[in-house]
């Protein structure tokens, strides 16, 4: 594992060189840019390395005195290793021309310092073997986030979401620590390995606090609270990493504790494809509501989170009746988006950080015509909008394809599998269906017609680093999308490591699968360009004359007539008005010769709506009945202190 910590001593040297060169702006981003660089690129290498071989690597070292910190690398911290490396390896390129605020030096150098530490923070917690070390790494990522997020701490609303993060990052890392506490209490020790020993009582509970816990990082509905606060405030690079990778810490939380416990009861399936179904169908509808780029995104990866939530759920559901062929498609599938995601989030979230820097402005419904002078931003949106609604040939219908495969093979089970299945397969074509509403509304509105605002007038896409971070991962989507056979050893590697019995599934079937899907894409482009072709023949010699569209008996039309996001989603979120109602803003027209009006909307969260009511307000006027407690007389304090020790040697 040498190459492993020598790849995160590159990078952290990175941070720690851009705070000491900090006042020399362009120097300090060209080292940590490419220390970063180097570091990810290292990394890339080695963990593709561990992916080709068949062994588990482990090493321990002392920690003060009495513990130690020990780290383990097998298929499945591998598989997520690939991920955080070449996700972060990316971004740390796309930062380079996007951090440009020559004004802020020492800011944009602490930013490199947390960024990091986060991208090591993220690989130490998928290779951490035993509690001490996983919840150290734990908090180093999760502080090293919450200072990336406030990155723009002048803004109210940053700080706001800054806090929100760092609140639901803790109440999560107290629910993990319960959970933790509880493999200690029964076993007496730090290890991992001692969970399978326990009973069946705490079991059951170590699963459901690391839900809890896991899934408040994850994004899980009703633990998304922060998402949509947290990923707009930070830079586009950091949300880019944010979204695509560390939000997948926590699904890596909660598979390696499934595996850890040996425990195949269906209900840890049944949980995961519902709260899968309920998290994929309301992140994308409340997407579609959403007038910030950014925040729209942001749930939208609540909804992939539920995609992927859901190929577990019924990976867990075949491995509990007894049908690994189910099982190994559900994981397959839900390791394959994972992945996946990774990929188009983070070129969707670079293209709207690229749209952002060069137009001043998140707001969808202020941008328009984007395409004609932003051709490689639009072209790279348009694949990842492709690839995230789940359409072939882009890699997001794969993974899809393997979860849908799975699900059906749960049909010829009985009862409640049954049930299960049919509820995973409904959900997923619902959640595609909307998904793909979601992002022509975006594409239309931000990057067709005219541009709404002067915002979105006379712009340009200048930074090559930007370019080509968005052109890697916009041909990586393509590329795995036409031949998914040569990437199916990663995630079926990650699947053989969790050791439920999947050994007997050969791959050849998945191999003939994955090369159904190539032959179909092969055939798709080429009908495109024989399409292509037989107009170019006919139309040679032939004048194409060029005018104005129909302006709908308006002589002279104005950007104004164009649809508005809002009006485009309207009839789709009155159809959901249930569990997402819209506030709206509309004065009344009145006289003859009415003044200007204007209309808003704004789409309810109904977690963060009731959560608000019947959790965070009682328990700030709980804290408040306490004030008392407080006053700020040092005596007072020794004397709670006393009393602290004096209980506690009772119980001791």
């Amino acid at each position: 594992m040498s190459q492993f910590f020598m790849a995160i001593l590159i990078i952290v040297f990175g941070g720690f060189a851009a705070l000491i060169l900090a006042r020399q702006a362009k120097l300090m981003k060209i080292i940590a840019v490419f220390s970063l660089s180097a570091g990810c690129l290292l990394g890339v290498i080695d963990t593709a390395s561990k992916l080709m071989g068949s062994g588990i690597y482990t090493v321990s070292f002392g920690f003060l005195k009495n513990f130690s910190l020990a780290f383990q690398i097998d298929g499945l911290s591998a598989f997520f290793l690939a991920a955080i490396f070449l996700v972060s390896l990316l971004a740390a390129i796309y930062s380079f021309h996007y951090m440009e605020d020559t004004k802020k030096p020492i800011r944009v150098a602490a930013n490199y310092f947390f960024f990091s530490l986060l991208i090591a923070a993220m690989a130490l917690v998928v290779t951490s073997a035993n509690i001490i070390t996983f919840m150290l790494s734990w908090e180093i990522m999760s502080l090293s986030s919450f200072f990336l997020v406030v990155y723009n701490y002048e803004s109210a609303e940053n700080r706001r979401a800054g806090l929100l993060y760092f609140v639901f990052s803790h109440v999560g890392a107290m629910f993990i620590f319960v959970a933790f506490g509880i493999v200690y209490g029964l076993t007496g020790s730090f290890e991992f390995t001692n969970m399978a020993g326990l009973g069946e009582t705490a079991k059951y509970l170590i699963f459901f606090f690391s839900f809890v816990g896991f899934g408040s990082k994850a994004g899980v509905f009703p633990f998304h609270v922060w998402l949509p606060h947290a990923h707009p405030a930070a830079p586009s690079h950091i949300s880019a990493v944010m979204s695509g990778v560390m939000i997948k810490t926590g699904i890596y939380g909660i598979i390696r504790i499934y595996s850890l416990l040996d425990f195949n009861t269906p209900v840890f399936g049944y949980v995961l494809l519902v709260a899968g179904v309920i998290s994929g169908v309301l992140g994308v509808v409340y997407a579609l509501g959403q007038q910030d780029l950014k925040r729209m995104l942001a749930y939208s990866s609540v909804e992939n989170v539920g995609v992927i939530f859901i190929g577990l759920g019924i990976g867990m559901i075949g491995v509990s009746s007894g049908n690994p062929l189910m099982a190994v498609l559900g994981f397959a599938g839900g390791f394959f988006h994972i992945l996946n995601h990774a990929l188009f989030k983070s070129l969707l979230f670079m293209g709207a950080g690229m749209v952002l820097h060069k137009t001043g402005t998140r707001s969808i419904d202020a941008l328009g015509g984007l395409l004609k002078n932003m051709k490689i931003t639009g072209a790279t949106f348009i694949i990842g909008s492709l690839a995230i609604s789940g359409l072939p040939p882009f890699n997001g219908f794969v993974s899809e394809f393997f979860i849908y495969f799975g699900a059906f093979k749960g049909v010829a089970l009985g009862k409640t599998p049954f049930v299960m299945s049919i509820i995973g397969i409904v959900g997923l074509a619902v959640i595609g269906g909307l998904a793909l509403a979601c992002f022509t509304r975006v594409i239309g509105v931000v990057f067709q017609g005219e541009p709404r605002t002067k915002a979105a007038q006379n712009v340009n896409e200048t930074g090559a680093s930007m370019q080509i971070s968005m052109l890697i991962l916009a041909s990586l989507c393509l590329f795995i999308g036409v031949f998914p056979g040569v990437m199916i050893y990663l995630p079926m590697k990650a699947v053989s490591a969790l050791g439920l019995a999947s050994g007997n599934i050969p791959l050849e079937p998945f191999y003939r699968m994955t090369g159904n899907i190539t032959q179909a894409a092969i055939i798709l482009f080429a009908v495109v360009l024989v399409v292509i072709a037989l107009r170019s023949f006919f139309y040679r010699g032939k004048t194409v004359g060029k005018s104005g569209t129909w302006g709908c008996g308006f002589t002279q039309p104005t950007p104004k007539m164009q649809y508005t996001g809002s009006s485009y989603a309207g009839s789709i979120l009155e159809f959901f008005s249930s569990v997402a109602p819209i506030t709206e803003e509309h004065p009344a027209i009145k006289g003859r010769f009415p003044l200007k009006t204007f209309y808003k909307s704004h789409i309810n969260d109904i977690a963060e709506v009731h959560m608000g009511t019947f959790i965070v307000r009682p328990v700030l006027f709980f804290f408040d009945k306490l004030r008392w407690i407080q006053h700020g007389d040092i005596h007072l304090y020794i004397g709670y202190i006393l009393l602290a020790i004096i209980l506690l040697l009772f119980f001791i």
